[in-house]
C-alpha cells in the first residue's frame, strides 16, 4: 500500500503541488528517495530516521521507497522532511491512514523530533487554500500561514509527538492567529534635513509618482541622508501589496517570527554585491535585492562603484517589474517592481565642479568615473538632480518646519488622484504614474498647446529617446497631480525637463 502526503515545490513565489508517495514493502532493509531531489532533500532520510527514533518510533526492517511526484520537477530545500516523516508514520500505523487527507504539509525536522521553521510557508499556505487544503507547518511559522485565509485549517505543531497526540485526540492544537510586526523605531524624518530644498522637492516628486531618482553631489552633501528619508513620505502598503511583499520575504526566509510588516521595503546593498545577489540566482535561484525591494525602494549608494554588468542587469527589471532567472532545467520569475534611488559623487575625488577645487587629473577624473554608467541605464532614471554641498549658514539655521508627515499627506493625495484616474480609464491594476505607458500615458498626460510646443523643441534640442520622452511626460503628470491641475501645462513640463537636463550634463561629462 502506498501512503500519500501533499506538499509543495517552489518556483519563484509560486507553490507547485507535489505528491509524496511512501511505500513500505517486504525486502532487504533500505531507504530510497527518488524524484529529482537535491542534496538537502536526500539528506532528509537521516533527519527523518533520527526524529522518528527520538519520538519513540523505529523504522521497520523493510524496503522503504519515497517518491516525490512529479518526478521531473526539481525538488529543493529541507521542507520535505515533515511530509516524508508523516507519510512513514501513516504507513506503519502510527497515524490514522486518513489523518492527512485534505492537508498540505511543510516543515523541517530536527534530530530530536522538533519541527523547525522553513522558508516559503506563506506561498505554500496560499497554494494549499487554493486547492481546498489545510496546512500543517512548524509552530514558528503558524502566524504566517494564518494570513492565507481565516477559514483554512492550520496546524502548527512544535514536534512530531505533539502532532501525533493531536490526531490521536490526546491534545488539541489551536489555530494560530495572524500577526503584524510592530513598527519599531520611527523612520528618519525630513525635518532633520537642513537646506537642500531642491532635493526635498525631488524626493516628494519621486514619492508621489514612483519615479526613479539619482542624486549627484560632493561627499557630505546629504545624498544618503535624503534617500534614507524617502520611506517616511511613502504611503503604507495596501493589502494586495502587503501580500506580494510578504510572499517574496517568505520565500527568502526573511519573515521574523511569521509576522508580516506594513512598512515598504528599503534595501541598500553594498556596492560589492554580485549580479546573483542583485537580481537573484545561485544554486537555488533565491530572490535578489531587486525582488526583496518589491513595492519599496532600492537604494544604490556610490553608484559608479557597482560593477557595470551588475548595474546593466537592472535594466530589464526596471522596465518589466520582474526578475527572470533562467537555468538549464527551469525558469523562475520573481516580482521586482521597485523604485530606484541612487547617489554618486561627480568624480572619484568627489569635488569636481566645486568652487576652489582643482583636480590633478583634470576633467578626465570625472569622465572616467562617470563612464562606468551606461547610457541605457541612465535613460531609465526619471529625475537627475545635482546636490550642492551644504553651507555653514544652512547648518546653523533652524530646521525646516515641514516634516515628513506633511509631505506624506501631499504624496498620498497625489497618489489617490492617480489611482482614481487609472480606475476611470479601466486600469485598476495601476496605481502610480511611473507604471503608465503606451497609449494610456498619452491619454492621461496630453500637454496643452504651449506645453506641447515646449516638449517638441526640448525633445529635438536634448535628443530625447522615446523612453526619455515618455519619462518626461510621466514626471510632468506627477507634477500636475501635486499641483492639483487637471491637465499637463508648460510649467510642469519645464520642471520635468529640468530634471532630464542634469542627465545630459552627466552624459556629456562622461
Amino acid at each position: 500500500m502506498v501512503q500519500r502526503v501533499a506538499t509543495v515545490a517552489f518556483e519563484g513565489v509560486e507553490a507547485r503541488p507535489v505528491d509524496v508517495q511512501v511505500q513500505v514493502a517486504p525486502g532487504l532493509p533500505a531507504f530510497n528517495l527518488v524524484g529529482l531531489a537535491d542534496k538537502a532533500v536526500t539528506e532528509a532520510k537521516e533527519r527523518v530516521r533520527a526524529a522518528l527514533i527520538a519520538s519513540g518510533l523505529a523504522l521497520p526492517a523493510k524496503r522503504i521507497t519515497v517518491n516525490l511526484a512529479p518526478a521531473d520537477l526539481p525538488k529543493e530545500g529541507s521542507h520535505y522532511d515533515l511530509p516524508i516523516a508523516l507519510g512513514l508514520m501513516a504507513a506503519i500505523g502510527a497515524l490514522p491512514a486518513d489523518a492527512l487527507d485534505g492537508f498540505t504539509v511543510i516543515g523541517e525536522l530536527a534530530l530530536d523530533g522538533r519541527i523547525a521553521a522553513v522558508a516559503g510557508v506563506l506561498p505554500a499556505a496560499i497554494g494549499a487554500n487554493a486547492r481546498g487544503h489545510g496546512l500543517i507547518c512548524p509552530a514558528a511559522c503558524g502566524a504566517e500561514a494564518a494570513w492565507a485565509s481565516p477559514d483554512m485549517p492550520v496546524l502548527a505543531p512544535s514536534s512530531l509527538m505533539q502532532l501525533a497526540n493531536h490526531f490521536a485526540g490526546r491534545q488539541a492544537l489551536a489555530r494560530p492567529d495572524p500577526r503584524l510586526a510592530p513598527d519599531g523605531a520611527a523612520l528618519p524624518d525630513l525635518a532633520d534635513v537642513k537646506g537642500q530644498e531642491s532635493a526635498r522637492r525631488a524626493l516628494e516628486i519621486a514619492a508621489a509618482g514612483g519615479h526613479n531618482l539619482l542624486f549627484v553631489g560632493p561627499p557630505g552633501a546629504g545624498k544618503s541622508m535624503l534617500a534614507q528619508r524617502l520611506p517616511s513620505i511613502l504611503p503604507p502598503l495596501s493589502p494586495a501589496e502587503l501580500l506580494e511583499v510578504s510572499m517574496v520575504a517568505s520565500v527568502a526566509g526573511a519573515l521574523q517570527g511569521g509576522a508580516l510588516t506594513s512598512r515598504r521595503p528599503f534595501r541598500a546593498p553594498h556596492h560589492s554585491a554580485s549580479m546573483a545577489a542583485m537580481v537573484g540566482g545561485g544554486m537555488r535561484a533565491r530572490p535578489g535585492e531587486v525582488s526583496l525591494a518589491h513595492n519599496g525602494v532600492l537604494f544604490l549608494d556610490e553608484l559608479p562603484e557597482f560593477q557595470p554588468a551588475v548595474l546593466d542587469s537592472l535594466r530589464q527589471p526596471l522596465e518589466t517589474g520582474e526578475a527572470v532567472i533562467a537555468r538549464a532545467n527551469h525558469r523562475i520569475t520573481y516580482p521586482a517592481r521597485f523604485q530606484l534611488v541612487a547617489a554618486m559623487n561627480p568624480c572619484r575625488c568627489g569635488q569636481a565642479g566645486q568652487p576652489g577645487h582643482s583636480c590633478r587629473r583634470g576633467p578626465r577624473c570625472a569622465a572616467d568615473y562617470q563612464a562606468r554608467l551606461s547610457g541605457p541605464f541612465l535613460d531609465r532614471i526619471d529625475l537627475h538632480l545635482e546636490v550642492p554641498a551644504v553651507s555653514a549658514a544652512d547648518l546653523v539655521r533652524p530646521a525646516p518646519a515641514e516634516s515628513s508627515r506633511e509631505v506624506a499627506a501631499r504624496v498620498a493625495q497625489a497618489r489617490e488622484i492617480q489611482r482614481e484616474r487609472f480606475a476611470a480609464f479601466g486600469r485598476p491594476d495601476l496605481s502610480i504614474n511611473a507604471q503608465a505607458g503606451g497609449p494610456l500615458l498619452e491619454d492621461i498626460a496630453t500637454p496643452d498647446e504651449a506645453g506641447a510646443a515646449l516638449l517638441a523643441d526640448a525633445a529635438r534640442v536634448m535628443r530625447l529617446s522615446a523612453r526619455g520622452f515618455h519619462r518626461v511626460l510621466r514626471v510632468a503628470r506627477t507634477l500636475a497631480d501635486l499641483a492639483g491641475a487637471e491637465s499637463v501645462g508648460r510649467a510642469h513640463l519645464a520642471e520635468a525637463l529640468a530634471y532630464r537636463s542634469s542627465e545630459d550634463r552627466l552624459a556629456s561629462a562622461a
